[in-house]
């Protein structure tokens, strides 16, 4: 693994920088104060975004995983489009985390989509802006509770669901959701499918919009199945239950997006870094020569965040490449999702803390309220560091809960 960027993605890098920087940030105060008012200035970009995705495929993050095996033609180090995906991100969410959340066509359900499905349904589903609704009210972290339930219909032609779940991202705005369901409650984690359920299929229904303390411009819903029916081809992946692979094939999922989650975390860090070492500068002289006892307490603290910085980047590009060479990464994907929500949770809390009397005219405390979320969703810090220790130690979920 090279730590340089690639020649090939510095264009990339630098569109996404421009966007950050003339767009996101400027836009980025204005949607905060509206919240639940869709960002209409989006939809150019993701046009152009799905421009890119069409004329490469294969290059879209979760396209390549470790489940997928390795081909023949899969000879030495890639760099694709996990990894240009994680550095795009970093650099998009230096302008505002909310904002990339409420990019058309580029949400988790679409990493979902491009992990698990088939051909075909790829193929069908092509072009759709899909959400992910997994947490339900009885269901927060551990994902193998849910009580959703799908049963086949007499004909086998459709499946029906029944159940409710909460803190769906662009569960208002999105094209279709990723539902997430058990075939048969009994046969616990391995019998969980996931089934795309287009917008307007009667049974579902959005029946709130949270009210959040960051990322105002992402729409985050409650969505109610009551008798809802889908079509059996609907169904990602096999509907067998395999007691001894099933759940871990929804679960992918997860290894693809978990580096990506972490390059958002690592996105904001380094913006809250940039500015407060602009508005420490005249007073703060920052010398890398020093020790930081020899510092000013302001100097020494930057020295600290930083060096929490650089672990968590380094750990995102590691899982983000590891899936992209076909490597299983889930270990790789918890540690740098664990590392980097915390960072940015304390990176942007201390700057806050550093610069505070310049007040809320800054983004920072922008930045602090919308860095939480990053340590909470696609698993919490805790659940990470369970995974992770799972990992180590060679031990099943029901051994080390």
């Amino acid at each position: 693994m090279y730590l340089e960027i690639p020649k090939k993605f510095l264009g990339l890098r630098g569109q996404a920088a421009q966007l950050a920087d003339q767009v996101f940030r400027k836009i980025s105060r204005k949607y905060d104060e509206a919240e639940h008012t869709y960002p209409v200035e989006l939809d150019l970009i993701a046009a152009a975004i799905d421009g890119l995705n069409d004329g490469d495929p294969a290059g879209a993050a979760g396209a390549t995983s470790a489940s997928k095996g390795a081909r023949a033609e899969d000879t030495g180090v890639k760099n694709g489009g996990n990894l240009g995906t994680a550095w795009s991100i970093m650099e998009l969410c230096r302008g505002d985390v909310g904002l990339l959340l409420s990019m058309p066509r580029q949400g988790l359900g679409n990493a979902a989509i491009a992990a698990v499905a088939t051909p075909e349904q790829r193929a069908r589903l092509a072009g759709c802006w899909a959400a992910m609704a997994i947490t339900e009210p009885a269901c927060g972290s551990d994902s193998a509770a849910i009580r959703t339930t799908a049963r086949l219909t007499d004909d086998g032609l459709h499946y029906v669901l029944d159940g409710e779940k909460i803190f769906v991202t662009a569960g208002d705005r999105c094209d279709c959701v990723v539902v997430w369901a058990t075939l048969d409650r009994s046969r616990g984690r391995a019998a969980i499918k996931s089934f795309v359920v287009m917008k307007g299929t009667p049974g579902m229904t959005v029946t709130r919009l949270e009210k959040k303390l960051g990322i105002k411009a992402s729409d985050t819903a409650a969505i109610s199945l009551v008798d809802c029916k889908v079509p059996r081809e609907n169904l990602l992946g096999t509907p067998e239950i395999d007691a001894h692979k099933g759940f871990s094939g929804v679960m992918e999922t997860f290894d693809n997006t978990r580096p990506l989650v972490a390059a958002m975390a690592v996105g904001v860090a380094r913006a809250a870094l940039d500015r407060a070492r602009e508005l420490l500068d005249p007073m703060c002289e920052l010398d890398y020569t020093h020790p930081p006892l020899n510092s000013s307490h302001a100097a020494a603290t930057l020295y600290e965040l930083e060096a929490h910085w650089e672990a968590a980047y380094l750990l995102t590009l590691r899982a983000a490449w590891m899936g992209d060479n076909r490597r299983p990464n889930s270990k790789e994907a918890s540690i740098a999702k664990a590392k980097a929500g915390r960072t940015a949770t304390a990176v942007t809390l201390r700057c806050v803390e550093l610069c505070a009397a310049y007040g809320e005219d800054e983004l920072l405390e922008k930045w602090a309220r919308d860095a939480k979320i990053l340590d909470i969703f696609e698993g919490t810090q805790q659940i990470q560091q369970l995974i992770v220790a799972r990992r180590l130690l060679g031990k099943s979920s029901s051994e080390l809960k």
